[in-house]
């Protein structure tokens, strides 16, 4: 669906910088220049930190740059360029890089304004959602922002689900129809709370090395927080698993590492991470149905959620793992 840019204006804090941003593809896209004034950088250093990101392949330069028309005065004449364009997952990377305080301070701002494009439905149509089932489940292509890359990604061990998740910012509103599957893939997985554990160290290592965590992160408020909700997920009823299918099991444990803060920091991405591991644990083709975006939308939408909507969050996910 070919998609409007629509255009607002980021004024920092003190009111010294303003900068025109374009909203594209349900994200926020800069210029080079334009990160140059944000971050009250220059041209060789926001370069480097270019080249360092995409070379290191911590981003993917086709997923994350865009050729959009900027028109601006230039002397007395207005002139139409198409330039590069830089979306919010760099825009956060360079933040983090050159001011962490303004790369957190824009992407909270980024972030509230895409939800009001979302809600006030510049970027979904809200009566097709009214409409029928059908179109209630072609509507979520319009906010899963499906990486170009993502196929490309071969998810072979835990290092690499942390590299191909760790990156991306988006948020989203729920939705109001209950109208979810309910068949999934029922199987045994072999696995534990400790292996989970295991692994959340290793990524808690990954974001302290690149300056995303400290020590608090992943480390549980009282010990034994994470087996507890494990064992909710696998947990038996009169024989008979209370969450029978991969799905049902990977959305609560999802659902519950968000919802119930078992760690001191961090809660947020622990959850996505034990989704995608749980899913990779099952052998279950997950890459082509969440992408990082739409893992990031849904556990920002978790959060943001009230308790009582807990079915209908559970019911998102299990609708786009069948789709």
């Amino acid at each position: 669906m070919e998609q409007k840019s629509e255009i607002i204006i980021y004024q920092t804090a003190n009111k010294e910088t303003q900068i025109d941003v374009q909203f594209n593809e349900e994200t926020v896209w800069l210029t080079q220049s334009q990160m140059v004034k944000l971050f009250s950088s220059s041209k060789a250093n926001i370069s480097e930190h270019l080249a360092n990101i995409f070379s290191s392949e911590e981003l993917y330069a086709e997923a994350t740059v865009r050729k959009l028309r900027t028109v601006q005065k230039e002397g007395k004449r207005i002139v139409s360029r198409e330039l590069d364009h830089y979306n919010l997952d760099v825009i956060i990377s360079i933040g983090y890089r050159v001011n962490t305080k303004i790369g957190i301070q824009f992407r909270q701002w980024a972030t509230q304004r895409l939800k009001d494009f979302l809600v006030k439905g510049y970027a979904i149509n809200q009566k097709r959602l009214e409409e029928n089932k059908a179109q209630f489940i072609k509507s979520l292509d319009d906010i899963k922002i499906l990486s170009q890359y993502n196929n490309q990604v071969e998810v072979n061990n835990i290092l690499s689900l942390i590299q191909s998740f760790s990156n991306t910012f988006f948020n989203l509103d729920s939705y109001d129809k209950n109208e979810f599957p309910k068949e999934g893939k029922q199987q045994e997985i072999e696995t534990s709370a400790k292996e989970l554990f295991v692994d959340l160290l290793q990524l808690k290592t990954e974001l302290i090395r690149k300056n995303e965590a400290t020590e608090l992160f992943a480390q549980e408020k009282i010990k034994g927080n994470l087996e507890g909700i494990f064992g909710n997920v696998f947990q038996s009823v009169f024989g008979h698993d209370a969450y029978p299918t991969v799905e049902e099991k990977a959305a609560h444990l999802l659902y519950f590492i968000i919802k119930n803060h078992p760690f001191n920091d961090g809660n947020k991405r622990s959850g996505a991470f034990s989704f995608i591991w749980l899913l990779h644990k099952a052998n279950y083709n997950f890459r082509n149905k969440i992408s990082p975006e739409t893992l990031t939308t849904l556990t920002i939408l978790i959060a943001n959620s009230d308790p009582s909507d807990k079915d209908k969050m559970i019911g998102i996910v299990k609708l786009l793992l069948n789709k």
